[in-house]
């Protein structure tokens, strides 16, 4: 199979795991942001939390330009299609 199959594959997966185990991590700091508006600790809380979302947008991005590309150099090398 092609390396960038494999490379593709493996960015997914790890990305998707790590995103996973930071899940429950964001949803206890949510709910401290829920309970105390106004401190401190909140708004670097939400900081946080908004940073969660970036990253995970942009493996999202990442992983379907990646599949995309995957594709893309499977139907041009092959010249399937």
């Amino acid at each position: 199979m092609d390396i960038l199959l494999w490379i593709t594959i493996a960015f997914i997966v790890i990305g998707f795991v790590v995103l996973a185990s930071l899940k429950k991590g964001m949803e206890s700091k949510l709910a401290f942001i829920k309970a105390n508006e106004e401190s401190e600790e909140s708004s670097i809380k939400a900081k946080s939390i908004i940073w969660w979302i970036y990253s995970a947008t942009a493996w999202g991005i990442v992983s379907m330009g990646l599949i995309v590309w995957s594709f893309h150099s499977y139907f041009w090398v092959t010249g399937a299609g």
